[in-house]
């Protein structure tokens, strides 16, 4: 027997318009007015940055201006280049290049809804039909599964900061939904246009972060098709599988023709995703045990409820197909010795949309147990947060203002009104929808995610706005890249540099600073980063045998370890070497 039993009052679904406005409330805070923060944001934005204003050398090497980035993929890069080449003048380049991540996280949404409704209208994820009628209909009942599944996913945790960054997680996850949404479509019917797009994504996500993902999607879904649609068995084989391997090989085939740089980014590449996969560990399941917990909350308790509650029609397709693909990633994050939040990331859409089947079936109490969980730790968090940037402002509460400057020496807030009444508004829309929530009672499905899923938004707006300028001041280089820049002449000649990823792209963009490139050996200026304590750098130092006199020191004021030291070449020694 089914486990749902519902009136059509329940699937009262959300409007459209709707549905964008909040998809763009969660996108646009942490992009607009951002400055690219280190790591992996700033380093994402290098490599677009070096794209669009490099040759055909860059696109096919990913690198940050010399430094060679050859892991991952390079595919969400050009996007991030394309939105710097077309918008760069208008917007500049680190908001251009953010048009990428607001594009990658529209496509994951639309991905996860239409998968969720395509799931939700098949007759066997159906409620069971009322003994007076009443019941609702296929699309009512899986579009609002598909409402719930979007709201749920906005609300999980580990989708905040990387959906909000430069970087190829962002569109990974969007393309793991995308070939979940193709993947319905093709066993609902066995066309060739259907198996072109399921091929398409699995190539475009090989070509993102690496084919270890994609293959074992691919395996997952042969080994569901030959459970359930053998038919399916040769368009997988003979279509789907070649054309993924054509559209990633053709950045191979072109990279090892162009020879860029000199050299070939594919060995590297390849390397990379070698080393994706190794033997399982218990240091490997312990992080997942640890991390998944509030990565994947609010998620994952409705999806265990779901496959719990759907037990007895466990081949229905809404069950195993995103549980296949849930489980081949499984694998892939369990085998990775890395333990990254990048491997835990491609989960998500699979949860949301499991748990979407989760909640016609959750009891009342189960339902209030959540909301009340979300209002009290949500509003306490909004509330927190208000009343640190009124410390920050004020110097009241002391001890809050005291540690906010601690960690942010030298930081000056400056009072704006309008980020204020932006944040302010959103305050008082969360207000609205815990009042809706509490006083009407209502018995839609989504009811039981909607203040889950507003208070995560509504804490990232309020940290994107009241807090921005702060997070800017300890999480950019911005004003590092400048001191450099005053420090070297106004002809500025070839640097010499250990700097990191991050370091590099934002004094090559902010401090107009011209790294050596690829095979150079002869530069006039070195710059060093290390974590010397103190201001007591060497006038001279010996590097590459050849004599430094140093010109510059500096940090970042939130930064206690990271340093950087900026020399200027000594003629009259012997010539540098490598």
């Amino acid at each position: 027997m089914k486990p749902v039993r519902l009136p059509a009052s329940a699937t009262l679904a959300l409007p459209r318009w709707a549905l964008f406005a909040l998809c763009l409330l969660y996108i646009l805070p942490g992009l607009v007015g951002r400055d690219p923060w280190k790591p992996d944001d700033a380093a994402g934005f290098g490599i677009m940055w070096t794209m669009a204003t490099g040759s055909l050398a860059d696109w096919l090497s990913p690198n940050i201006v010399g430094l060679a980035m050859p892991e991952e993929g390079p595919l969400a890069f050009w996007f991030g280049a394309i939105c710097i080449k077309l918008f760069g003048w208008l917007l500049g380049a680190p908001m251009a290049a953010r048009l990428a991540p607001i594009c990658f996280f529209l496509l994951g949404s639309v991905a996860v809804w239409y998968t969720t409704y395509l799931l939700g209208r098949r007759a066997e994820a159906q409620p069971l039909k009322l003994a007076f009628g009443g019941q609702p209909e296929p699309k009512d009942f899986g579009r609002t599964l598909a409402d719930g599944a979007l709201l749920i996913y906005l609300g999980c945790l580990g989708l905040l900061v990387h959906s909000h960054g430069t970087t190829s997680e962002a569109l990974q996850v969007s393309l793991v939904a995308c070939s979940l949404y193709a993947t319905t479509r093709l066993f609902e019917a066995h066309t060739l246009r259907r198996t072109v797009v399921l091929g398409l994504a699995l190539g475009a996500l090989a070509l993102t972060r690496g084919w270890v993902t994609p293959a074992a999607l691919w395996i997952g879904i042969v080994v569901l098709a030959a459970i359930r649609d053998r038919a399916l068995l040769p368009r997988l084989v003979f279509i789907a599988l070649p054309l993924a391997a054509i559209v990633c090989g053709a950045w191979i085939w072109a990279s090892q023709q162009v020879q860029p740089f000199g050299n070939n980014p594919v060995d590297a590449w390849m390397a990379w995703n070698y080393r994706q996969v190794s033997a399982p560990s218990a240091s490997t399941l312990q992080y997942f045990l640890k991390n998944a917990i509030w990565f994947a909350w609010p998620a994952w308790p409705f999806a265990i409820w779901a496959v719990y509650a759907w037990r007895r029609q466990h081949a229905a397709l809404h069950i195993t197909l995103p549980l296949t693909f849930f489980a081949a990633l499984l694998v892939l994050a369990l085998l990775n010795s890395h333990g990254e939040e990048a491997s835990l990331l491609p989960l998500l859409p699979m949860l949301a949309i499991l748990a979407a089947f989760g909640l016609p079936t959750m009891k009342r109490g189960a339902i209030n147990a959540v909301d009340w969980f979300s209002v009290m730790m949500l509003t306490t968090c909004a509330a927190f947060i208000w009343i640190g940037w009124i410390a920050k402002q004020t110097g009241w509460p002391a001890q809050l203002a005291r540690n906010a400057f601690k960690i942010a020496p030298g930081f000056k807030p400056e009072f704006n009104l309008f980020v204020m009444l932006i944040a302010a508004a959103a305050s008082a829309g969360w207000i609205w929808i815990v009042y809706w929530r509490v006083s009407r009672r209502p018995s839609v499905l989504w009811r039981a995610v909607v203040l889950s899923s507003g208070g995560i938004i509504l804490c990232w707006l309020l940290l994107m706005t009241l807090w921005l300028p702060w997070g800017n001041y300890i999480k950019s280089y911005v004003s590092v890249a400048q001191q450099i820049d005053a420090a070297l002449p106004t002809v500025k000649r070839c640097v010499a540099s250990n700097v990191g990823p991050a370091q590099r792209a934002s004094f090559a963009y902010f401090g107009k600073i011209e790294f050596a490139q690829f095979g150079e050996k002869n530069c006039d200026y070195l710059l060093l980063q290390d974590a010397h304590r103190g201001n007591d750098a060497a006038a001279t130092i010996t590097r590459y045998n050849q004599q430094w006199q140093l010109i510059w020191h500096g940090r970042r004021p939130a930064d206690r370890d990271e340093r950087f030291r900026l020399y200027r070449r000594v003629y009259g020694t012997p010539a540098a070497q490598q």
